[in-house]
């Protein structure tokens, strides 16, 4: 239904950088015709302007969706191009961080249908997890149809309100950076266990990435994938009683790292 209605009626992406374009490339995956999308973007990519898609051109009178990706610093001189979709029939999605659901409705109007999402940059290979709210004058069909487009890119949850997406920043938005680092620290010390930096690190990248993998097709909990593993007074146990120390392992130190990023979440949003 989401995408024939699109189809139908066009789909305005208002900046099409990385996310916007493995949104897009999801989209015409799923046979979404380019003819379709119109992209508004002044330093469009190479590989963008090879899609076929509709590219700095007049844009449909009534688009079903105007999907809002340029970067929040720009948002402000960007919205006006779109602003006359407002308050009508077209659902506008967002996934520019820290761009509050209010921000949308002062320049766009009352009435204006709004669902803000939170997207992680696993999405450019199709394994992100995007979180969604609405404002109220969203209604099921608008969530339906901003999940629909989102799930292109990887899974999707709904959240009850817009203030979690300070938590979800903190986790999921931001949270591959963590796993980036963690895979730089775990070759690391495999170097200075006496690897080589190459073998390090190709241990490193897939072993997290082959335990991730495992941890989400599982159908057991983390806890008990990791109880398997590890057998009494073994190398396994041994590793553990450091990151699993109350004081100074991981847990406390992940607790700090997601709060920080949560914090400055909210501080950026006012």
């Amino acid at each position: 239904m989401a995408f024939s209605e699109i189809a139908r009626r066009g789909l305005v992406m208002l900046g099409c950088g990385k996310m916007g374009s493995a949104m897009l490339e999801g989209w015409l995956n799923r046979d979404l015709p380019p003819s379709s999308v119109h992209v508004i973007d002044p330093h469009p990519s190479d590989w963008l302007k090879r899609q076929g898609v509709c590219l700095n051109a007049a844009l449909p009178e009534s688009p079903a969706v105007v999907l809002l990706a340029v970067k929040p610093q720009m948002m402000a001189d960007a919205l006006p191009t779109v602003a006359r979709f407002g308050g009508g029939a077209t659902l506008f999605l967002s996934v520019a961080a820290g761009t509050p659901i209010a921000t949308f409705e002062a320049a766009l109007g009352a009435g204006t249908r709004i669902v803000r999402a939170m997207p992680n940059t696993p999405a450019a290979i199709g394994q992100g997890i995007t979180a969604i709210v609405g404002n109220d004058a969203a209604g099921a069909e608008d969530l339906a149809m901003a999940e629909a487009l989102l799930s292109a890119v990887g899974q999707v949850v709904r959240l009850d309100a817009e203030d979690q997406i300070d938590a979800v920043t903190g986790v999921s938005g931001s949270g591959p950076a963590y796993v980036f680092y963690m895979i730089d620290a775990l070759a690391a010390a495999g170097e200075a266990e006496g690897l080589a930096p190459d073998l390090a690190m190709a241990l490193a990248k897939a072993t997290v990435a082959g335990a991730g993998a495992l941890a989400a097709s599982a159908d057991e909990t983390p806890e008990k994938l990791r109880k398997n593993v590890t057998s009494p007074n073994g190398t396994t146990q041994a590793g553990l009683e450091v990151l699993m120390d109350e004081d100074s392992g991981l847990a406390p130190l992940i607790r700090r790292t997601v709060g920080a990023a949560a914090d400055r979440s909210r501080e950026l949003r006012g």
